[in-house]
């Protein structure tokens, strides 16, 4: 279809009162980057809306990569007609025509006059211009209360905009206009939802995952990179701190508790992450926890884990179904990833029957019991390589060797 421009609405920001231009900047310099890739596309920002005039730029792609910005709710594709009824009709006709709908199809106008100077009121728009389209479509069939085909007309002072679909978008805050928080990011289904869920509330999100090699292969690190990849499509660009946890993992299995080492090891993780957190500026951690699901995510486990720091806990799948999320990880593009069969470092060394119920006291008591555990986890956190992925492709590293920050691209 040949349309003119593209209508951008943004999300439930626009309730936020005094904050609402902070987070509407937010929006239009992410959608501005990726226009970048349209050069002849041009952007109008009005109040609560943006619109993006074509030029001749491919519309389908456009509305695919505007779909993933945060704080965008919706998008229409639109024909502009200048400020004449019979111009708006003939656009509304053609544009009908162009959709080709089938017979016996129920079809309703409805035209919004914002510009109040224009001869015509609203109602007046719904019969001059629905009456021509049903000359012209005999086979259509007005329904005012549920049509299957609704064509919109607003007219604003600059032009008559005509379009008939309402596109849903990503929706909720603006990336990075709520702050920033360290995600747990394993490679299953759940961490990159609640990774998507958290950017969607509006947190600039850095991912930490932990690897175990040699009892995890190379394969499963890749995986996880991938995954934080398809996260940075959305993001613009994502942060992936990779931490190796051999030796922690491996001196909770000679404490003779084998019983507790889920719970052992996820605490020790958010020791981990908190420090990166302090070392990045972030003020929450995420999980991907959901409520029930296994041993550590008991409400009697997750008590004890996150008793280990003391930054905020955030959990946007506690309350999820797993139909729920799997349904999530299939939209965001994230499922196909999360089923490979690479095992990471927290399905390593199970045991059989896991503590559902620690008790808080005596997790601590065999903590306490090994001495080198506060120094493991600072050598971790020294030794964690940290990669930013960038949307298009791009992958820089940075490495701590002898004390010395070396930073490249792969």
């Amino acid at each position: 279809m040949n349309y003119d421009m593209l209508l951008v609405r943004f999300g439930e920001f626009t309730l936020k009162g005094r904050n609402r231009g902070r987070f509407e900047r937010a929006a239009l310099s992410r959608v501005k980057e990726l226009l970048r890739d349209y050069p002849q596309a041009k952007l109008n920002h009005e109040f609560g809306r943006l619109y993006v005039v074509l030029n001749g730029e491919p519309y389908e792609q456009m509305i695919d990569t505007l779909q993933k910005v945060f704080g965008i709710a919706s998008i229409s594709p639109v024909k502009v007609a200048p400020l004449d009824i019979d111009e708006i009709a003939a656009t509304a006709t053609a544009l009908i025509g162009e959709i080709a709908p089938a017979a016996g199809t129920t079809f309703k106008v409805h035209a919004r006059r914002v510009w109040k100077e224009f001869p015509h009121s609203s109602q007046e728009m719904n019969h001059l211009i629905g009456s021509p389209v049903l000359r012209a479509f005999p086979a259509l069939k007005v329904d005012v209360r549920h049509p299957q085909l609704e064509l919109r007309v607003e007219v604003r002072q600059q032009g008559a905009y005509v379009f008939s679909e309402v596109i849903p978008a990503t929706g909720g805050f603006p990336l990075g206009t709520n702050g920033k928080a360290m995600l747990l990011l394993s490679g299953g289904i759940d961490s990159p939802v609640a990774a998507w869920s958290s950017m969607r509330r509006g947190l600039e999100v850095e991912c930490v995952h932990f690897y175990s090699y040699p009892y995890t292969s190379e394969l499963a690190k890749e995986k996880v990179i991938d995954l934080a990849k398809v996260l940075a499509g959305y993001a613009g660009r994502i942060k992936l701190h990779l931490v190796p946890f051999t030796d922690i993992q491996t001196s909770f299995t000679r404490t003779g508790q084998d019983n507790l080492i889920i719970t052992l090891m996820r605490r020790s993780m958010l020791r981990i992450a908190t420090k990166l957190a302090e070392r990045e500026g972030a003020l929450a951690l995420v999980t991907g926890d959901s409520l029930g699901q296994v041993a550590s995510q008991t409400l009697s486990s997750m008590n004890v884990i996150g008793r280990a720091t003391e930054l905020p806990m955030l959990r946007p799948l506690v309350m999820m179904d797993k139909n729920d999320i799997i349904d999530i990880a299939q939209k965001i593009g994230t499922y196909e990833l999360s089923i490979l069969p690479y095992e990471d470092c927290c399905t390593l060394f199970v045991p059989k029957s896991p503590s559902t119920n620690p008790n808080l006291l005596v997790v601590e008591r065999i903590e306490a019991s090994l001495r080198e555990l506060p120094a493991m986890i600072d050598q971790a956190v020294e030794a964690t390589e940290t990669l930013v992925l960038e949307a298009n492709g791009k992958v820089w590293g940075r490495r701590r060797e002898d004390s010395v920050v070396r930073e490249e691209y792969f």
